[in-house]
């Protein structure tokens, strides 16, 4: 029996594992080594390739490419994954590409996330829950986004950089560096401008919370201190003030050195 909510043009490998309820719009092609959760809708024109796994009630619109090599002159074809989670926003022509075995061999995008028209994930790239990627934000390689963070249109951001909880780029930043959690960074280079308090108003962090944030900040970047020095004055305030944990992670596993 034909199912109603696949377009009778899809090209779909007999392998693939598509729950019921999916929808399949025209032209979309899904290829083996595919999972698709309930609730996931696919518009035309898409192309999905394997091992990939897509969670639940995702959205996935048209001329969106997932699941595709990468284009790595290292990749040679080996066994990697993209793993896509539950509620995410995939916009027009989005581009994610699977991991490589010289790193994680697996690409990783969360949840409840947004990623905008002409947006590219590389290989190895880690995307945490809750984020924004505005049109032609680009990730290369091995890029980790954590929870919250906003990319502003046409961000760059090199390979192994760490985009920290929080974080707002703005429009056609160039991130060479890793930037710490809460921090808004804007131009090419990049460069620390101040905290994301507005973000953190919409997200229910207290007036002392930002206050004491927005001293942390002042710390890292006013007084001349080097990043061990200042991970050792404000992990003295975690007690009090636990909602600095995500500023001093992302310090502490910061591998390329901070924006400044």
């Amino acid at each position: 029996m034909t199912n109603p909510s696949i377009h009778a043009t899809a090209i779909i490998d007999p392998s693939a594992d598509i729950a019921e309820d999916v929808e399949i719009g025209p032209w979309t092609l899904i290829g083996p080594d595919v999972k698709i959760g309930a609730g996931t809708k696919i518009a035309s024109h898409v192309v999905i390739k394997g091992p990939t796994e897509i969670g639940c009630n995702n959205r996935i619109y048209q001329f969106s490419s997932v699941g595709e090599d990468t284009p790595d002159l290292k990749y040679k074809g080996e066994q990697t994954r993209l793993v896509i989670g539950d509620n995410n926003i995939i916009r027009e022509c989005v581009t994610l590409h699977r991991g490589t075995v010289q790193d994680r061999s697996e690409t990783t995008i969360g949840n409840n996330n947004l990623l905008m028209a002409y947006v590219h994930v590389g290989h190895d790239s880690v995307i945490g829950n809750h984020t924004i990627l505005v049109n032609n934000a680009s990730l290369a390689g091995h890029v980790v986004v954590d929870d919250w963070a906003i990319l502003g249109g046409f961000t760059l951001v090199h390979q192994y950089c760490r985009i920290g909880a929080h974080c707002f780029t703005g429009m056609g930043s160039a991130i060479g560096k890793d930037v710490p959690a809460y921090t808004m960074v804007t131009g090419a280079p990049a460069a620390a401008r101040s905290i994301n308090s507005e973000g953190l108003k919409r997200r229910g962090f207290t007036k002392d919370e930002i206050a004491m944030i927005q001293k942390a900040y002042k710390l890292i970047y006013r007084r001349g201190l080097t990043v061990d020095e200042a991970v050792l004055e404000l992990k003295a305030s975690l007690a009090d003030y636990p909602c600095l944990q995500p500023l001093v992670d992302s310090l502490e596993l910061s591998s390329r050195g901070i924006v400044r």
